[in-house]
This record gives C-alpha cells, structure tokens and sequence, in this order.
C-alpha cells in the first residue's frame, strides 16, 4: 500500500469517526473509525521509514587521472604545431 492508500485510510477513519451519526447493530462504527487512522498512521510511518532507506547518499567516484607519458614520437607534427 502505497502513501496515497494510508492517507484515504486515515479520512475513511476519521469520517467515520466524527463525521456521520450512524448506528449498525454489533458493529461500532467509531471504533472502526479510530482503528482504520491507526491502521493509516502505521502505513505513513513504515512507508516513510522504507522511503528514508532508499534515499542513500553515495559520493561520486573520484576520476582516475593517468599521468602524462611523453610521446613517443617526435617527428614535428606529434605536438600539434606542424614543425
């Protein structure tokens, strides 16, 4: 379950609970409520939790530099200049 489905589980929860006045025989509703914003809390805390995890910060890899050789060849045009 994703974030978005903690966070609708927590305003079913919290509209059961204190939005609507409804009474089912056997069945308590604003016990329903309260268990399903805690079902959604737990949700948001572990999904957010994982999500730290992955956030791993690597540092970049420092790049290799090879030493310069000299040329092995001198015949005047290996500098660049032609001469």
């Amino acid at each position: 379950m994703g974030l978005g489905g903690c966070i609708i589980l927590i305003a079913a929860g919290a509209i059961l609970t204190f939005a609507t006045n409804w009474e089912m025989e056997g069945v308590n509703l604003d016990l329903v409520g309260i268990i399903l914003m805690i079902v959604g809390l737990i949700g948001v805390t572990t999904f957010s939790s994982i999500a730290r995890r992955r956030r791993v910060v690597v540092p970049p890899a420092t790049p290799v530099i090879d030493e310069e050789r000299p040329h092995s060849r001198r015949d005047g045009y290996s500098d660049g200049y032609g001469m």
